[in-house]
């Protein structure tokens, strides 16, 4: 890029006119640039629609609180199973006025929310940066997004990325609109409502709520407001606290509902431990097959040579809130999902690029970054899955590949997945008495089946590993019961090791078996083979003692007034405590005396 590529101070001026007066063709070339990168992603992300095990998650949290048992898993126990809060409610709002399946209604949702996001990147760019040259503007940043699969996998998958892409390309739009903003009058009282700082505010600090790593998408981007308006010290109060009104409130329901501050994902990770080691190898699974590094280290250049004029808080923020969510990815060790945790981080580096002037060192790039896009398009592809120590899986194909069909997003088309569950569930619609139906890991994957304990009003409680096909064959009126902890406080709390066998992470690491039959099953029922009578006995003991004790009742007492109160009081220690993942020394820590 040249000094002349970039013309500080210019406006095109027909940009400024009333719509009437923009010339036809340039209306139709900027909805074309605008536009195809929606289009394209949209029709990328259905051909590749598809909904994961962790998808289906959210899909019975809707159908929890559409059947008014709040926003649950399980009725009974206050378990928040979903990270995307935003996400769970649209959802299930979404759901329930258009009485489609969720399954079906997160995949439409997530694909329009990823082209509108897409939209209104280019759109944004372009509003940037087009007053700082005169020269065409290229989208290079798009042919990088596109080029990629996980961009067209995570577009559906049930997941909160179409929200999470929506959210960061419109905070982004008001960011840029912000530079309008300074004034206290403006010209129209409609422009006056659509550049308001403080709707922008409110906006950006939506963060946490769309996913909690988003926080530091909303850091950034609020300094970045506060560096381009400019306000005196009340005003800053006035924004600062309109950004953090609706999290804080959604804080207090979540401590004082479910007993802690974070959902029970983000408590699984263990956040709070470094795994650099997993992460790094979770970021070169991402970079290595599509050759990434090559338009990144392109477009790097591109973005070095760029007039100091150019580095403005609006251009910056984006990259900066990439690098970071990258730093953040790579820190907590990723997860098994090909690339979906990077890429809101992609798309935060790319934004600037989106709009990029045309010159003679541009240009080049451009031409090389589209060379290698049409060849990562078209050529190159991760593997199914990485082998030890950390497995990571293109999850689409592999979902694509064992279901029913080629886009396997109703229950029916996961049936053959969960078909190891249904007997249990049949035989306990014929009249048997309830029943815990437990999945032993002893390497052969096989259920027993217990008598449940009378105090549990439910005909059935199914534990299976796999938490989202666990909550399609169980009916709502029945438990899933989860030994990894997404959905079940118990199995949340207890210690992990970083890594634990086969290289799983702490969210993947199970529950010891006799946690689950000392909580769900009466004292005396026999036991089959392969679970150790003293551990399950030490487990029962354990679950009456202390904080443990009090961690149960915080889940599954009656949410009165003052169990609410003892919740939100408790939240901050509950969210810490841990107890030993073995029952013998649970029964030691949690019993003395």
């Amino acid at each position: 890029m040249t000094s002349h590529d970039l013309v500080p101070g210019t406006r095109q001026p027909w940009l400024r006119g009333r719509a009437g007066s923009v010339p036809l063709s340039h209306r139709l070339r900027e909805a074309l640039i605008v536009g195809t990168p929606a289009v394209v992603v949209t029709v990328l992300g259905w051909r590749q629609r598809w909904v994961g095990d962790d998808g289906m998650v959210y899909a019975r949290t809707a159908r929890e609180i559409l059947a008014g048992q709040g926003p649950v898993f399980n009725a009974g126990e206050r378990a928040e199973a979903s990270s995307g809060t935003l996400w769970q409610w649209l959802l299930t709002a979404c759901s329930d006025v258009t009485a489609k399946d969720p399954s079906v209604v997160a995949v439409t949702l997530g694909v329009l929310l990823t082209g509108i996001g897409y939209v209104l990147a280019v759109a944004a760019a372009r509003k940037a940066v087009r007053p700082l040259s005169s020269a065409p503007l290229l989208p290079v940043g798009m042919l990088v997004l596109l080029a990629v699969k996980p961009d067209w996998d995570y577009a559906t998958s049930g997941l909160e990325n179409g929200l999470a892409i929506g959210w960061i390309a419109l905070t982004w739009w008001y960011l840029v609109a912000a530079r309008d903003m300074r004034s206290r009058r403006h010209p129209h009282p409609a422009a006056a409502t659509r550049h308001s700082p403080y709707a922008a505010a409110c906006l950006i600090g939506l963060g946490p709520l769309v996913q909690p790593e988003l926080v530091l998408v909303t850091a950034v981007f609020l300094v970045a407001l506060f560096v381009l308006l400019r306000p005196r010290p009340m005003r800053a109060a006035g924004l600062l606290a309109t950004a953090v009104v609706l999290p804080a409130a959604y804080e207090v329901f979540r401590a004082g509902y479910y007993g802690v501050l974070v959902p029970l994902p983000t408590l699984t990770e263990e956040t709070g431990r470094p795994m650099w080691a997993r992460g790094l190898a979770y970021v070169t699974d991402f970079t290595e097959p599509y050759r990434l590094w090559l338009p990144v280290a392109l477009l790097a250049v591109v973005a070095v040579q760029a007039p100091r004029r150019v580095l403005r808080p609006e251009l910056l923020a984006p990259p900066l809130a990439g690098l970071l969510l990258w730093l953040n990815v790579s820190r907590v060790g990723g997860d098994t999902m090909h690339g979906r945790m990077l890429l809101p981080g992609l798309f935060l580096l790319m934004l600037p690029l989106c709009a990029v002037p045309l010159g003679r060192l541009t240009g080049s790039a451009a031409a090389a970054v589209a060379v290698w896009s049409v060849l990562c398009a078209l050529l190159w592809r991760p593997p199914a899955a990485t082998g030890a120590p950390y497995p990571i899986l293109d999850e689409q194909r592999a979902y694509a590949a064992s279901a029913a069909g080629p886009h396997p997003v109703t229950e029916f088309s996961h049936a053959e997945q969960v078909s190891p569950l249904l007997p249990a569930e049949l035989a306990a619609e014929n009249g048997r008495k309830p029943v815990l139906l437990l999945q032993i890991p002893d390497g052969g994957g096989r259920f027993v089946s217990l008598p449940l304990a009378a105090r549990f009003r439910t005909r059935l409680a199914g534990s299976y590993g796999l938490l989202g096909y666990n909550g399609i064959v169980t009916p709502l009126d029945a438990t899933a019961v989860d030994p990894r902890g997404v959905a079940y406080p118990l199995a949340a709390h207890r210690t992990r090791a970083a890594t634990g066998p086969a290289g799983r992470s702490a969210q993947e690491q199970a529950l010891d078996p006799a946690w689950i039959v000392a909580d769900w099953t009466d004292p005396g029922v026999p036991l089959p083979a392969g679970l150790d009578p003293a551990r399950v006995s030490a487990a029962r003991h354990a679950l009456s003692c202390g904080r443990l004790a009090e961690l149960q009742s915080s889940v599954r007492a009656p949410l009165t007034p003052g169990r609410f109160w003892r919740n939100l009081t408790g939240a901050w220690s509950r969210t810490g405590f841990r107890f030993p993942a073995d029952p013998l020394r649970a029964e030691r820590a949690l019993c003395r005396g």
